[in-house]
């Protein structure tokens, strides 16, 4: 009975991971059975991460943003600018793609300096230099394309957002999403396994060692599952490479680096993190200068798969992500939250957009449902809180 206990014990300690991925879960599962398996059809997975993929990149960003206490509501007209200038370089000044990428680039580093400085140095709260920010930009795509769109973009810049790996064989499975797929669950295990030998070695390891398996289990399953829907259809976006990039190296920068160290520092109690040593002017303008390169990758992603430049692109990206980051259980208050759940709390946007969209729910009623989802996992986060604290 014992064993038992402790069991439900650990698990309710666990309550704001499991109860994350149990939603999406769920919300898969109804969505699967009410459009009659149109959800987890191969060509709708892979429409669901190409769809998503520059809300999941944002998110990426956003949630370190968030853990360190701010907050950036400029990414959607960031990426709006950056899009626009995209189009600008490679249809009018005809720059070669590669170049106009770089360019872009060392723009929404730029973008993110100059939003860096207010905040970090010149003591502007985030929320008001971001705002101002999403004004700025927005008209800034607006000048830049003077108002009209651009499309008709080179097959290979194209193909950031819309393009797939190449492809070998021309029946069954593909092989190199399978291989991909393969080396990506040996490559979780194998890191999983290691950070729990470190852990043991110097006795920091209190997860059960059953409860390490099954989520390592589950994991696994989950990878192993959507390469074999992917594998079924046209392979591997390149879009999907691009963020699993993102994610397995902003991943490891926020669990192993100093300067992840720093803004979960800086995010839990920014005078204690000063007193201590922490720069947290340079962590907080480094920041920034993240997010705006993360903006304008998400922004090169979008046009290209949009085949696109248009002054509208963008609108409600940055609710997205930051609903993204919120239901993947970051805090309100920062400190709190991981890589890997703003991805989830990402995918859960991303299904319930798409399943609703099947479903032919009206768009009205798709802000209503988002909206409650959002404030559902910041109340959980609430009531997480004051249940630690009471016991």
């Amino acid at each position: 009975m014992k064993p038992l206990t402790n069991a439900v014990s650990y698990l309710t300690g666990q309550l704001r991971q499991i109860g994350l991925f149990i939603a999406l879960i769920v919300i898969v599962l109804f969505f699967q059975i009410t459009t009659a398996g149109i959800t987890l059809a191969p060509i709708n997975v892979t429409n669901l991460i190409v769809q998503n993929s520059y809300i999941l990149i944002l998110a990426v960003g956003m949630v370190m943003i968030i853990i360190a206490g701010h907050i950036d509501l400029s990414v959607g007209s960031v990426v709006a600018f950056i899009g626009a200038m995209a189009g600008v370089m490679i249809s009018q000044w005809h720059l070669p793609w590669p170049l106009a990428v770089v360019f872009c680039l060392v723009l929404g580093a730029l973008v993110g300096a100059w939003q860096g400085y207010w905040v970090a140095y010149f003591g502007i709260p985030a929320f008001i230099v971001t705002l101002a920010g999403m004004l700025v930009f927005r008209g800034a795509a607006q000048i830049a394309l003077g108002n009209q769109q651009i499309s008709f973009f080179p097959k290979e810049f194209r193909s950031i957002g819309s393009g797939f790996l190449p492809a070998f064989g021309t029946s069954g499975y593909e092989p190199l999403t399978l291989i991909l797929g393969l080396l990506a669950s040996i490559a979780i295990v194998a890191t999983s396994v290691r950070q729990r030998l470190v852990r043991r070695k110097y006795d920091l390891e209190d997860e059960p060692l059953w409860w390490f398996i099954l989520k390592l289990l589950f994991l696994v399953a989950l990878v192993l599952t959507v390469t074999l829907l992917l594998a079924s259809y046209n392979g591997t976006p390149i879009v999907l490479i691009i963020l699993g990039v993102l994610v397995v190296g902003y991943t490891a920068v926020m669990n192993r680096s100093v300067f992840g160290r720093h803004i979960y520092a800086i995010g839990g109690n920014l005078a204690a993190a000063a007193l201590s040593g922490v720069k947290t002017k340079r962590v907080t303008f480094l920041l920034f200068i993240n997010m705006g390169v993360i903006s304008a990758i998400a922004g090169l992603v979008f046009t290209a798969g949009l085949n696109l430049a248009s002054p509208s692109a963008g609108n409600g990206f940055e609710l997205d992500a930051i609903s993204a980051v919120f239901i993947g259980g970051a805090a309100v208050t920062g400190g709190i939250g991981t890589v890997p759940g703003a991805i989830i709390g990402g995918l859960i946007i991303g299904v319930l957009n798409n399943g609703m969209s099947i479903l032919g729910v009206d768009s009205d009623y798709q802000q209503l449902i988002k909206g409650l989802v959002l404030l559902a996992a910041v109340a959980f986060d609430v009531f997480n809180k004051r249940r630690s604290v009471g016991s």
